[in-house]
């Protein structure tokens, strides 16, 4: 059985990738930790509450890092909402489960220091990163690190940058510097894999409670680009999720990896240089072409399964 820690900033998206993970009967998830990035650390702490009361987690979850590593936290509330997670009706009930009075850090250096390694990050990398900073010998014990984010070409939040690397470009050069290899699942990787409204109609004809938030909030997740519908929207997080559970899943071309930390127009951009070892020594995997069929496959199979099993009615 693997063992994994996965780091998110828990919108839809994360929810959909940890639910895979979740899923699988494989891997065993060691905890959750909590990073400010689709939304302030409050709401993110709130939405993964009511995710664990609405899917029956059990793993601890730690809250995190608040903000960036340097400079203040920039959120994706222009696109997302101010809950980070759009819908087109219901949403995940409030829910009073507790999370972790432990803070991240020690959690996941505890987890490292005893035989842990997987990690799986789907936002910012500051809780890696700070953790690196304050502990550099537990760089040598992570196994693999997978990091939903990052470009090889062009960015989603600026021209040139992805939107959880423009949100902690520092942390992840720090990450790089301690001498961890990224396996980077950036938008090159994701774009191909699409979720549609049709997908979320599919899932509300499961029946039932569940079918019926998880259908509205694959909807709304579908129309964040076209609010009418009318063009499918990429799915993130859960490309991350499969290129871990099943690496077969996404191809990995080595790499050197840097992140601009001071450009005008690139902060953030995540530099690629695919020609290793002749101008640089690779020190990172990047993600190149997903088997989009299977990663939809996982994906839609994991919400088919959540929304069909046995919960009380949920209030409306």
């Amino acid at each position: 059985m693997r063992q994994v820690w996965i780091d998110t900033d828990m919108g839809f998206d994360d929810i959909v990738a940890i639910a895979m993970v979740a899923d699988a009967a494989d891997v065993a998830i060691a905890g959750l930790s909590l990073v400010a990035g689709n939304a302030p650390l409050e709401r993110v702490t709130r939405n993964a509450s009511d995710a664990a009361g609405f899917f029956g987690w059990t793993m601890p979850i730690h809250p995190g890092r608040d903000r960036p590593l340097v400079g203040a936290l920039m959120t994706a509330a222009y696109a997302l909402g101010d809950s980070g997670m759009p819908s087109t009706g219901r949403r995940f009930p409030e829910a009073d489960t507790a999370l972790s009075a432990e803070p991240a850090l020690p959690a996941l250096a505890r987890y490292l220091e005893s035989g842990g390694g997987d990690i799986l990050t789907l936002g910012p990398l500051t809780n890696i990163a700070a953790l690196l900073a304050a502990r550099p010998d537990l760089a040598p014990r992570i196994g693999r690190l997978v990091w939903m984010g990052g470009s090889a070409g062009p960015g989603n939040h600026t021209a040139t940058a992805e939107f959880n690397a423009a949100v902690d470009p520092e942390a992840i050069q720090l990450v790089i510097d301690a001498g961890v290899r990224i396996a980077m699942v950036g938008l090159d990787a994701c774009r191909p894999v699409q979720v549609s409204v049709a997908d979320a109609d599919r899932l509300r004809a499961v029946g039932g409670d569940k079918a019926a938030v998880l259908g509205d909030l694959l909807d709304g997740y579908a129309r964040i680009i076209q609010p009418d519908g009318s063009a499918p929207h990429t799915l993130y997080d859960p490309v991350a999720a499969a290129a871990y559970l099943e690496p077969e899943t996404v191809a990995f071309r080595p790499a050197r990896l840097d992140a601009e930390l001071s450009g005008r127009l690139t902060r953030g951009m995540t530099v690629v240089e695919w020609r290793v070892p002749r101008k640089a020594p690779a020190n990172a995997d990047i993600a190149t072409v997903p088997d989009v069929e299977r990663i939809r496959a996982l994906v839609l199979g994991a919400l088919d399964r959540a929304a069909s099993s046995a919960q009380p009615r949920l209030p409306s």
